[in-house]
Formats: structure tokens, sequence, C-alpha cells
């Protein structure tokens, strides 16, 4: 057995008054600092130094900031199926989430190098002036990034045991397992298409949704509902209707992100707001730009998001915000944020989930992307 917490109650349940998302939220932050009392005790056993310098600074990772959206998600694809009574399991799956979200942004952290996570240093911008301040041997940088990847490992080893503890404990284990399955490998998939995009300059409009679908819509969205739906033993029409209001949502998500990346205020996100500009990432965003540009006829704009442009300077930087607003796709995106979360609604409404969880569904939505759904009033 991996040594799981007790049972972590959450508020009590008056007839009148569910448990709402938040709730679960609260109660997956619970989950999770029983889950790292006992992980970080097990890893000071294994080895002192190892434990201090890695696994001390995974738990501090996971316990700084996140929005925990993937365990509200959950919730409510557990309160869509019918999901009642106690939410342990539900509160498990989220808690594994969270900790996945934990690999992905170290490893993503260091293939973008990424300066800031979550209102202080990347993990790996950490580890590497602790290697300098130290007066260790060899390359600062390198170490930080390798150190980083284990890190992340560690972070997603962490994630499985609890994922996989919380499957064998439930009935619709093998079910939870299977989605779980698959999102990782989306996951991983997503991760390399993003990658594959910036080393072959692509600038396709279709691309650029394929991996805001695999890289971050599934994950965050689709499959957490899924993942929740499945606890509560969905049938495959609930569960598909799950995931398509979740990859609807997940998209919106992504694309709110997006803009947040070229135009975001770092006081508020926790990171840079030029990252994604100074890589040339192949977002949404960049792709309908320069569709636009060469459909306008705009040559400067389109050289200036060019494959070929060097945006690495703070000049050339300001030169593409300007092109993103000047082209129209800052707003073409807005639009298509709205159209996303009201076809996300109006999939979710198929669960035939009561009012109150699709009410809750909506505003988890909103939250999420920035954008109240248009269908929302006629949700509650």
């Amino acid at each position: 057995m991996l040594g799981l917490p007790p049972i972590v109650a959450l508020p009590d349940e008056p007839a009148d008054d569910p448990l709402t998302a938040s709730d679960a939220a609260a109660g997956a932050a619970a989950v999770l600092e029983q889950v790292l009392e006992t992980r970080l005790r097990d890893s000071r056993a294994v080895d002192a130094v190892f434990a201090r310098d890695l696994a001390d600074r995974v738990g501090a990772l996971v316990t700084r900031g996140g929005k925990r959206l993937r365990t509200a998600f959950a919730f409510c694809g557990w309160r869509a199926a019918g999901g009642t009574g106690d939410a342990t399991a539900v509160l498990r799956t989220g808690a594994a989430l969270e900790l996945l979200q934990v690999c992905a942004l170290v490893h993503d952290d260091v293939m973008d190098g990424s300066l800031r996570r979550r209102g202080g240093p990347a993990l790996h911008v950490d580890m590497a002036r602790g290697h300098w301040a130290a007066g260790m041997h060899g390359s600062a940088e390198r170490f930080g990034s390798s150190s980083a990847v284990l890190a992340g490992d560690l972070a997603l080893a962490w994630a499985d045991d609890l994922l996989t503890e919380t499957a064998l404990g439930s009935p619709h284990g093998r079910r939870l397992h299977e989605e779980w399955r698959a999102m990782r490998t989306e996951m991983v998939a997503g991760q390399y298409r993003d990658l594959h995009a910036q080393a072959t300059r692509s600038s396709h409009v279709d691309e650029a949704l394929d991996i805001a679908t695999l890289k971050s819509a599934l994950y965050t969205v689709a499959r957490p509902l899924a993942l929740g739906g499945s606890l509560a033993g969905a049938g495959e029409g609930t569960l598909d209707a799950l995931r398509a209001a979740g990859r609807n949502a997940g998209l919106a998500f992504q694309l709110r992100d997006d803009l947040l990346g070229a135009f975001g205020d770092p006081a508020l996100t926790g990171k840079p707001a030029d990252d994604d500009l100074r890589a040339r990432k192949l977002t949404y965003l960049l792709a309908v730009a320069l569709r636009l540009a060469d459909a306008a006829g705009d040559h400067h704009a389109a050289a200036t998001l060019a494959p070929d442009a060097d945006p690495r300077s703070d000049r050339a930087v300001e030169r593409m915000r300007a092109a993103l607003e000047r082209t129209g796709a800052r707003e073409v995106v807005e639009a298509k944020i709205v159209e996303l979360t009201d076809l996300s609604v109006r999939h979710f409404e198929r669960t035939g989930a009561a009012p109150a969880v699709r009410q809750e569904f909506a505003a988890l939505v909103a939250r999420a992307s920035d954008a109240a759904p248009r269908r929302a009033e006629g949700v509650a």
C-alpha cells in the first residue's frame, strides 16, 4: 500500500446547501497537504540531500498558488453523473491532478526557458541559483535544468501513486485509470507538437488548435470532467458529453492563456507576459494574426510575425504586440473564446445534470476563460 492519508472531511452538506466545486478545491488542497507530508517524510528517509534540495522544492511549488481548476472540474463531472455523498475519491483524484500539473509546469518551464512561475523563480532557475551560491563545479544552468527534469518526474510519480491507490479503492477504478492513462499520453503528445511547431516554424491555424487541444484543453478540463464522471459510474453517453464540454471549455481556457501570454500583467499572472512572443510560439492568436495580415495585405505585420522574425529584443516584442492588435487578431480570439464557452455549456446540458450543477459548471467555465457563456443565463 502507498500510505494514503485518511479521508478528508468536507464541510457539512445541508439539504438546501449542497457542496460546491469551491468546497472540493479546498478539500483537495487538504488532501495535498497530507499527501505531501507523507511523501516528504518518505523522501527524507531515502536521502537527506535529495529531500532537501529536490523533494522540498516540489512540495513548495505544489502549495504555492494554482487555481485548482482541474479539481473543480473533476467535481463538476462527478456531480453531473449523479455523484453524491462521500467525495473522498474525487478529492484524491483532484490532488493527483494538481501534482500532475506541477510536473507539466516544471518541464514546460525548462523547455520554454521561462524564468518565473507562480510568482517566484521557476524551479530550474531556483536550482541553478542554489548551485551557484553553493560554489559547486560545472554549469549552473545545466544543473538547474537537469534537476528540474527530475523534479517533474518526482511530481509525476507522486501523482501516479495517488491516482493508482484511488482507482484500486473505487468500484469504477478501471474506467478512472483508463481516462488517466489517456490524459498522460495526450499531454506528452501536446508538448511534443508544441516543440515540433517551433522547430518547423509553423504558422498554421489548424496546427495551433491541435496543439492547444492536446496540450491544454483535454488535460485541463475534458479529462478532469471525465475522471469525475467515471468515479460516479457515468455511462458512455454522459462521458461523451462531458468530454465535448471540456474540450470546448479547455480550448477557451488556453486561448485566454494565449492572450495573457501576450498582453497580461505579470504582477497578476505570476509569469512573464512575453515568453511566448520571444519564443515565437505557435498559438492560435499568432496564427490568426498572420492569416489576417496576409488577407489584408499588411506586409509589415506579416513580416513582424513571420517564422523568420527575431523577436528576442524588447522592441521586437512590442512590434509583435502592435501587429497582433492591428490585424484584429486579439478581437477574433476574444470572440472565439465566447463561442467556445457557449458550446461548452450546450454540451454539458446533454449530461442531464441538475440545474444547480449546470449553473456551477457555467460559472467555472467563465472563471477559467474570463468570458461568460451566452447561454449561462439559461442553465439556472
